[in-house]
């Protein structure tokens, strides 16, 4: 039997407008997470939101906050958004923070600590890390903009974390982001995803629930 994948709605996808509205409405309709992309226009080129709008969110859920930091300094901003709500932190193993510093620092508020790596970063990278963290969130596409195509080449690097994190005993939870509708989320199941991030495939659907279902 396959395993069924949670998913993480990424609210880079939504309505800004009404975001209260449509946290209630992904919950409503089955999410297992809820992701949040915060760049801050130098290590991507985009701006998104802060803490202050991830705490404005919090009260209006109860699903725990994936959030992705595609930022320069992420050690500088853990507090604020441990602060703010967040349950799991990650960040890039590409950002200046000093890597065992920065899941030092998310650790010690008591949450979840995750890396990510973007397209061209080996996945190689991260392996020295797995023991202190719990998740590794795979790109599968260049991070920074919604709407992008999937990257089918990035699987392999979930079924070398697979391995890895298999041979060296650790609980790992490995992520996917990027591109991720109905067609390609068996294929990043199959490879070993557990959680698949989704922004346009949730948000842009006649019917929210189905499409979380069909991803699932």
């Amino acid at each position: 039997m396959t395993k069924q994948a949670k998913i993480a709605p990424s609210m880079l996808s939504c309505d800004f407008a009404n975001l209260q509205a449509e946290l209630v409405k992904v919950t409503n309709a089955g999410a297992d997470y809820i992701h949040l992309d915060v760049m801050d226009g130098h290590f991507v080129p985009n701006i998104t939101f802060g803490a202050p709008v991830v705490a404005a969110m919090r009260p209006h859920t109860k699903l725990p906050f994936d959030v992705h930091l595609m930022i320069d300094d992420p050690l500088k901003y853990v507090n604020d958004f441990a602060d703010a709500g967040a349950d799991i932190i990650t960040f890039h193993i590409e950002a200046k923070s000093p890597v065992m510093k920065t899941i030092s620092a998310i650790k010690a508020r008591g949450i979840g600590a995750g890396l990510v790596i973007k397209p061209n970063t080996p996945v190689q990278s991260v392996f020295p890390y797995l023991s202190f963290i719990d998740m590794v969130l795979v790109m599968s596409v260049e991070p920074g903009f919604g709407g992008q195509s999937f990257m089918p080449q990035q699987l392999k690097k979930i079924e070398a974390l697979q391995h890895a994190a298999k041979d060296g005993g650790h609980d790992l939870l490995i992520e996917i982001d990027g591109g991720i509708n109905a067609q390609n989320a068996p294929l990043a199941i199959a490879a070993g995803a557990d959680i698949l991030v989704a922004g346009t495939a949730v948000f842009k659907a006649q019917n929210m629930e189905e499409a979380i279902n069909a991803l699932r």
